[in-house]
């Protein structure tokens, strides 16, 4: 008997084995598709500070609003993020103007350096909405030294605008967006943590840190 019951469970270690594998695999599937969905519709905005002082933290809020406004001007009627993107990276001058402006007003003169890069972006999650962790394309806003704490968000659909002026994320997703992008970081459907963290688990084992 015992020497029949041995294959029999290995036969049922290397089925629980496979159905794991292919557990895995299907999540894997899963979380690469959705965050390089997602990442492939949005232009992310981060803003950096020039130290972690209360004063320098404070200035990076009027550097980010001002480019911001000047950012939701030129992507008017824009409803592709690569189309967001080339029409910010012919104003990146102006816009980096538009950051030192805003912080003149405050008495200093730090340069503001604004560039378009890709980045890797940590879990984020704002008052009306969350973001999984990834790499997205960013607009990179860099006040002074660049030593201070970030702020992320989206600058393209404007779900930074919305958020800021309580309007509808979803609205602001409008078009660019699907139904179930906006259910996923919205948390329409209820299970965006458990979903992100699908995500993070599925880059970091495959090594996207």
């Amino acid at each position: 008997m015992d020497a029949i019951s041995v294959p029999s469970k290995l036969r049922l270690w290397e089925a629980a084995l496979f159905l794991a594998l292919g557990l895995t695999l299907t999540v894997g599937v899963w979380a690469g598709a959705s965050e390089g969905a997602l990442a492939d519709r949005v232009l992310r905005l981060h803003v950096v500070a020039n130290s972690d002082s209360d004063s320098d933290q404070a200035r990076k809020a009027l550097v980010r609003d001002a480019v911001l406004a000047l950012a939701s001007q030129i992507l008017e009627g824009v409803d592709d993020r690569r189309e967001a993107e080339e029409a910010l990276s012919s104003r990146l001058d102006e816009l980096a103007e538009a950051g030192a402006e805003a912080l003149a007003r405050t008495g200093r003169g730090d340069p503001v350096r604004v560039t378009l890069s890709d980045e890797w972006f940590p879990t984020r999650e704002y008052d009306s909405f969350s973001l999984p962790a990834g790499r997205y394309r960013a607009l990179r806003v860099v006040i002074g030294e660049g030593a201070g704490r970030n702020w992320w968000c989206v600058v393209f659909p404007p779900l930074c605008l919305a958020s800021v002026s309580e309007g509808s994320v979803e609205a602001a997703a409008e078009g660019v967006l699907t139904d179930n992008q906006v259910s996923l970081i919205t948390g329409r459907d209820g299970g965006y943590v458990l979903k992100f963290r699908l995500i993070e688990w599925w880059q970091e084992l495959i090594g996207k840190r």
